[in-house]
């Protein structure tokens, strides 16, 4: 069998501890060429990965023929990158969030749509077995109807994770573009928007620094309701200093359901009755621990590119979840409720 040929642009955390390693693990691709501004960094990648060729300008990485490419890249030319390897005729794979604006997110979108290739961007947090679960309760019914939910993705900052520490891309505006909210926020708006199956009609939203020496946010709180009416919260934080939270809570008809609460169950179902369901479907994957947790997204990109299959988080569906992020920037800066 052929294998898919693979470009990685970018050779910080994200390719490190996700992209590179789940590529190495599927044995339906080879990442033949991969590409950092920082040439060190770029050629220890590919000395690690057996990667055979090193750029530091992603154009002449275009130029190789590739099937597809991954974008993991500061947010800033999230879009740029992603555009160019798209009008190259590569199927893209572009980390989160997906683009700095709206009208990127667009462009992004409209190309890929002309070139006829495909465009996924990696919200992970659809891939993880207890998201998945509620998703299918919900929607069967097993709840009644939905009231509200709380969300929060919170932990103390990515300056252990990323690669360049504290004086990382991360928070420098210009290259961010936003801070703890694109970097976790975006994550849980879609999540919500997938475990709901709703769209987010308004939002309000309070965003600080408090934490960090940082042109970006840290903090930031939002309050969401769907198309229904389902009001719920959202919290994005670089400033838990304990664990790193990643739950979510939905509060229904028939009870309460709690997601990635609980150390031993990922599932817990508190009925309406007093009895509960709990279940374990295997641990969330966390930037805490060295033993990352496969986050799925390499192998159902690989997938949606062999069966020709929309993947499941396609650039309409990165840009949904973008939009609520932007909403929340314009109601803190007018302190009004922005709707969408």
């Amino acid at each position: 069998m052929t294998k898919l040929k693979i470009g990685v642009v970018g050779a910080g955390s994200i390719a490190k501890k996700r992209h590179l390693l789940e590529y190495a693990d599927n044995d339906q691709v080879e990442v033949v060429a991969i590409c950092d501004i920082n040439e060190k960094r770029a050629k220890e990648m590919a000395e690690k990965f057996g990667i055979s060729k090193v750029y530091t300008n992603y154009h002449e990485l275009l130029k190789e023929e590739l099937d597809a490419v991954s974008v993991c890249t500061p947010n800033y030319l999230h879009a740029p990158v992603s555009v160019a390897a798209l009008k190259a005729g590569k199927h893209v794979l572009c980390e989160k969030p997906m683009a700095t604006s709206q009208e990127e997110a667009e462009q992004m979108i409209a190309v890929a749509e002309k070139s006829g290739k495909m465009l996924m961007i990696g919200h992970n947090q659809r891939f993880v077995e207890s998201h998945k679960q509620a998703r299918e309760w919900i929607a069967e019914g097993k709840l009644g109807k939905i009231f509200s939910f709380r969300t929060a993705f919170g932990h103390p900052g990515p300056e252990a994770w990323s690669a360049d520490g504290a004086s990382s891309w991360f928070f420098k505006k210009e290259e961010a573009f936003i801070g703890a909210m694109g970097d976790l926020g975006v994550h849980k708006t879609d999540l919500i928007r997938y475990i709901l199956g709703e769209e987010m009609t308004e939002v309000a939203a309070m965003v600080e620094t408090s934490s960090k020496k940082a042109d970006v946010d840290d903090n930031a709180v939002l309050l969401l309701k769907t198309e229904s009416g389902i009001i719920g919260t959202l919290a994005a934080s670089w400033s838990y200093k304990g664990k790193e939270d990643n739950s979510t809570v939905i509060y229904a008809e028939n009870g309460v359901l709690r997601l990635e609460d609980d150390e031993t169950y990922s599932v817990v179902f508190h009925k309406h009755d007093g009895t509960k369901e709990q279940l374990s479907l295997g641990q969330i994957q966390s930037n805490e621990e060295d033993a990352q947790v496969s986050t799925g997204v390499i192998d159902h990109f690989v997938e949606s590119i062999l069966t020709g299959n929309a993947p499941l988080v396609t650039g309409y569906e990165g840009m949904k979840s973008l939009q609520v992020i932007l909403a929340a920037i314009q109601s803190n800066e007018t302190k009004q409720i922005v709707k969408l």
